[in-house]
């Protein structure tokens, strides 16, 4: 599943729309999605789309089961996209930490 985090963008074919944090971790944790593009900047009163990636740094961090999908970020806060980039990137290197470490304890 192609999972779409955004308040105002127009849906991609062939991907889920989400609108909030809530409704995308939801998805997370189906363990289906295989692509995730996440907007920033969700409108008054909701929460910001990188809350997304500071829940799933935890989860991969205590679960090195837990999928990691393809995930990009399309918010046009160009802040926010390099915290959210950095956060994805730490993601990717804690799983790789994790293989890593399973990989020196069979051998």
């Amino acid at each position: 599943m192609k999972v779409f985090l955004d308040d105002c963008r127009e849906t991609p074919e062939g991907w889920y729309r989400v609108f909030t944090v809530e409704e995308t971790i939801n998805a997370l944790n189906s363990k289906l999605v295989t692509h995730l593009s996440l907007d920033n900047d969700l409108g008054d009163g909701f929460k910001e789309g990188y809350k997304v990636l500071d829940w799933f740094e935890e989860v991969v961090y205590n679960s090195k089961d837990f999928p990691i999908p393809i995930i990009t970020v399309h918010s046009s806060n160009a802040a926010r996209v390099d915290y959210m980039n950095r956060a994805i990137e730490n993601i990717n290197k804690i799983r790789k930490q994790q293989l890593e470490r399973e990989q020196s304890n069979e051998g």
